[in-house]
């Protein structure tokens, strides 16, 4: 299931989504002494990721990750990583601890089962989720072109994370699986413009995750995404 929340402004929605994911983080350390966020790359989050590097909580003792990401090198205006880096390890985020995906030259079975083994012991469940959308409806690296869909949406794939080759995007990616996912506590979906609504639209009027793999989220019966839209 999900919920929308529409925005008048991107700045608003910015602070608002910083506001809730910071007092997320911080209960979360609060209650366990440490906490977990899962974030999308894109040009999309990068006004919430200023707004919340400068949340004022023990950022020490917060690991973020990326929900996946290009296997391309960290200088590439591809990366995401890159991204992560100059817009929200930022301010009093500089404290924080980073899980890298992309890690080494290629992408081999040995580095992907090493991720797969850290990622589980050290993130999971994610505390935050914050999900991206693109036009074809895939989030994450969760990609209806791919062949590696159907294990990427497989409710039962115990694997954190898959490789994927996207037939209709440029390079090979790393992403964490929908079975992964949905064991966070908190998830979001950060949206914003006509186009985006006009996906959106379309996604909640269907029923076919792998036509548009964000359905999978939307329309689960005991997920609850917190949709975050502005123009």
């Amino acid at each position: 299931m999900y919920k929308l929340t529409e925005f008048p402004a991107r700045s608003e929605l910015d602070n608002e989504l910083a506001r809730t994911v910071s007092t997320i983080l911080a209960k979360a350390i609060k209650d366990t002494g440490k906490a977990s966020i899962a974030v999308s790359g894109g040009s999309t989050p990068k006004g919430f990721f200023s707004v919340l590097s400068q949340s004022d909580i023990d950022w020490s003792k917060v690991t973020i990750t990326l929900a996946d990401e290009r296997w391309v090198p960290i200088d590439s205006d591809a990366s995401n990583t890159r991204l992560v880096h100059e817009n929200l390890l930022q301010n009093k985020a500089k404290e924080a601890k980073f899980f890298h995906l992309k890690q080494g030259n290629e992408l081999t079975s040995e580095t992907l089962a090493d991720l797969n083994m850290a990622a589980s012991k050290t993130l999971l469940p994610l505390d935050v989720l914050i999900l991206g959308m693109g036009e074809d409806g895939h989030t994450a690296s969760l990609f209806p072109c791919s062949d590696e869909i159907t294990s990427g949406l497989d409710i039962t794939n115990d694997a954190v994370l898959l490789k994927v080759q996207p037939k209709t995007a440029s390079h090979q990616r790393i992403s964490f699986t929908f079975a992964s996912l949905i064991t966070s506590k908190n998830i979001f979906l950060h949206s914003c413009g006509e186009g985006k609504k006009t996906v959106l639209t379309q996604a909640l009027e269907g029923d076919d995750p792998f036509e548009m793999p964000i359905r999978a989220f939307l329309q689960h019966p005991s997920l609850n995404t917190q949709i975050f839209w502005a123009p």
